[in-house]
């Protein structure tokens, strides 16, 4: 389906002429108590036209939001601070707990796994329905190791570096040992409804897939054939969760668009994240955002920015170009790289900004439908659709309408299967296409028989109208910009009179 305008679409419908829709009747309850309605319009008085309006909140919807670095690298960095019960409610948009962690916490001995390090922020935030995304690390220089020591004790090699080591990520024990916990890891969490990605993170400096601060030490590097090794031990385990690499496979600071490793790890499936946002001063600001768009039309990009303090410290901590990383890079996930309420205290306007654009945001701009409709008879309800973000929904949905009697309860469930929302593309903000759809719907259809005529039971009624966007079943998936909801992901659009 073709994004057009709107007055293309009234055309279409019939709606820019007098026609049917001679008349502009406003529902009682509505999305917004401000409706920018065609004006002028005289009886009859059958149908119902209205544009709702974005309220503007920020949406925790699948494969998007804020990433909050409980962990990163170190334990105490950066969830130490918050009580057992705070899982940062308070933060617009925040989506997905991140665990990064150094292998060594998590299997300090050969048959001895501390799940439970990890487990716990996690379930915080999972009871919140919210998610987790996890990175295990091999070299840290936080610390002397973080590949355990029994990996070592084992016959595995190791280099030495300034005040840490770091493995021979080719070495055989090394790679085995890898590729075991990795199993043991998957066997965890890879059906885990509940874990947003993983990264392949047990080659290079803090898991980014470079070495460009240890090999000019211990003289020690590795190719594009040991990364490929690294990414293969993940896909082979994790099979049903996202995976995704650091742009730094490519190397740290070498612009681009197309690398071979980046499109191994794309013919794989693996996705993107950059780890680099505001590290430096512009023009260096980033290096991979023209890199990115190999990924994003299909996978989820992550954006990582500095360490908050030290990009402060440095002088390039940069609003504006924060929010610009997001659009160059289509980005669907952006870090809280610090401790969260200071991130959220001194940058809370530019994360209302960025919260209007990260990933997608499902609008609907335009309803028409009517103001009765009959049991067993079917009837038309218009709508036109948009996505305001700067990536697809990946996961597609369909939309729904959904009719309630006053105590909640369903009545209809009317999903239309032409449309998947997934096939709207983002565009520059204010750019967004519109995309209208018609859709036909019977509520409780009858049955003829040459016994008789069977139709399920529905009494005729008034009931409040809903619309949501889901999977093909009329289950509600994705947050809407919208007021009035049922709790449920539903949104009240006003109300319908079923008849006889």
């Amino acid at each position: 389906m073709e994004g057009i305008n709107r007055r293309e679409f009234l055309n279409k419908m019939g709606l820019a002429t007098t026609g049917m829709l001679s008349v502009v009747i406003v529902p009682n309850n509505m999305l917004s108590t401000n409706h920018s309605l065609k004006k002028g319009r005289t009886d009859p008085s059958d149908i119902y036209e209205f544009f709702p309006e974005d309220n503007g909140k920020a949406l925790v919807n699948p494969d998007m939001g804020w990433t909050m670095h409980f962990y990163s690298n170190l334990l105490s960095n950066y969830g130490s601070k918050l009580a057992p019960s705070d899982t940062l409610d308070d933060f617009p948009g925040l989506s997905t707990v991140y665990l990064r962690i150094p292998w060594a916490f998590v299997q300090p001995e050969e048959n001895q796994y501390t799940w439970e390090i990890l487990d716990t922020p996690a379930q915080r935030w999972i009871e919140k329905g919210k998610k987790v995304a996890f990175r295990i690390t091999a070299t840290e220089n936080w610390m002397h190791q973080g590949t355990p020591q029994w990996v070592f004790d084992a016959g595995a090699k190791y280099y030495k570096a300034h005040d840490y080591i770091e493995p021979d990520y080719d070495d055989p024990v090394f790679v085995e040992k890898v590729e075991k916990f990795v199993a043991k890891m998957a066997e965890k969490y890879d059906e885990n409804p509940n874990v947003a990605f993983v990264d392949v993170g047990h080659y290079g400096m803090w898991g980014e897939g470079h070495t460009i601060v240890s090999t000019p030490v211990h003289g020690k590097s590795w190719g594009i054939k040991t990364q490929k090794k690294h990414i293969d031990i993940y896909c082979r385990h994790f099979k049903k969760t996202l995976l995704c690499i650091s742009d730094d496979y490519a190397g740290a600071y070498t612009p681009g668009k197309r690398f071979p490793i980046m499109d191994y790890a794309f013919s794989r499936g693996v996705t993107m994240r950059d780890d680099s946002i505001l590290v430096q001063k512009a023009p260096k600001q980033w290096f991979h955002s023209e890199m990115a768009q190999l990924f994003w039309p299909s996978l989820p990009v992550i954006l990582e920015h500095e360490h908050y303090e030290g990009s402060k410290a440095r002088g390039c901590w940069n609003k504006e170009l924060l929010i610009q990383s997001i659009e160059d890079y289509h980005a669907s996930y952006m870090s809280i790289h610090t401790w969260p309420r200071l991130l959220l205290n001194e940058n809370e306007d530019v994360i209302s900004r960025i919260n209007r654009r990260l990933g997608y945001r499902l609008q609907v701009t335009h309803l028409v439908y009517p103001k009765e409709i009959k049991k067993s008879e079917s009837f038309i309800i218009q709508s036109v659709w948009k996505n305001v973000g700067v990536a697809p929904c990946y996961a597609g949905g369909y939309p729904c309408f959904t009719l309630k009697d006053k105590k909640g309860g369903i009545v209809s469930v009317l999903v239309d299967p032409s449309f998947n929302v997934k096939k709207m593309q983002p565009a520059p903000p204010g750019e967004a296409a519109e995309y209208p759809l018609t859709s036909s719907f019977v509520v409780a259809p009858s049955f003829h028989d040459i016994k008789g005529l069977f139709s399920r039971t529905c009494l005729p009624g008034t009931y409040d109208l809903y619309i949501s966007v889901g999977t093909l079943d009329g289950t509600p998936i994705f947050e809407l910009p919208y007021n009035n909801s049922d709790s449920h992901k539903r949104y009240k659009i006003g109300n319908i009179t079923l008849a006889e």
